[in-house]
């Protein structure tokens, strides 16, 4: 009996929602989360060339685009690449951390996560309304990420540049941080925090 793949469905069907900055869905993501000794070059090099990245320092991201690998904890990052390779990816990079007798934990969470844009000039205040997290020019620079909250809601915030951040959250809670970001958005003449 063969195995039927379906297709990604996306939980936000690509929603925009247009204020202040746009907010968008990005769509199917592959994401891969790792757990290891990220110091460790046999943990690294099979990581490092799978993402085609080096390792991130602590609170940043090292990639961009469609490859990066996100720092999210002493012992984890967060790797992304295109939806379609995460599948295969994560049980072959299990295997060859195994092989080396490694203790590593690599799992497929595209379909767990969802990622969303923000882009516009007022993205900074949109985060602080909703997030405790530091997001000032001075704490919080490109290529930076925070593990946080916004709201209710457990997230990461990559900045990606001065204009452009992404929130990675449980696809559960999609719509509820899409709606949050949304509304945050709207009201342009509220802002000027930064």
């Amino acid at each position: 009996m063969s195995e039927t793949i379906q297709e990604p469905v996306s939980p936000l069907m690509g929603a925009v929602a247009e204020g202040a900055l746009t907010v968008r869905e990005l769509g199917p993501t592959g994401m891969i989360s790792l757990r290891g000794e990220l110091s460790d070059p046999a943990f690294a090099g099979p990581v490092t060339a799978l993402a085609g990245c080096p390792m991130p320092d602590t609170w940043t991201v090292s990639g961009t685009g469609a490859r990066a690998l996100l720092w999210m904890s002493p012992d984890e990052l967060l790797m992304l690449l295109p939806y379609g390779e995460a599948r295969e990816a994560a049980p072959r990079l299990q295997a060859e951390l195994d092989g080396q007798g490694l203790h590593a934990l690599v799992q497929d969470v595209s379909d767990m996560r969802v990622r969303l844009q923000l882009q516009g000039p007022h993205m900074r205040e949109a985060l602080a309304r909703l997030s405790p997290a530091d997001v000032s020019p001075g704490a919080f620079r490109p290529g930076s990420l925070r593990r946080t909250r916004i709201a209710q809601a457990a997230a990461a915030i990559r900045l990606v540049s001065e204009e452009e951040a992404e929130v990675f959250c449980f696809r559960s809670v999609a719509d509820y941080a899409f709606r949050l970001l949304g509304g945050a958005a709207r009201n342009a003449p509220d802002f000027g925090y930064f």
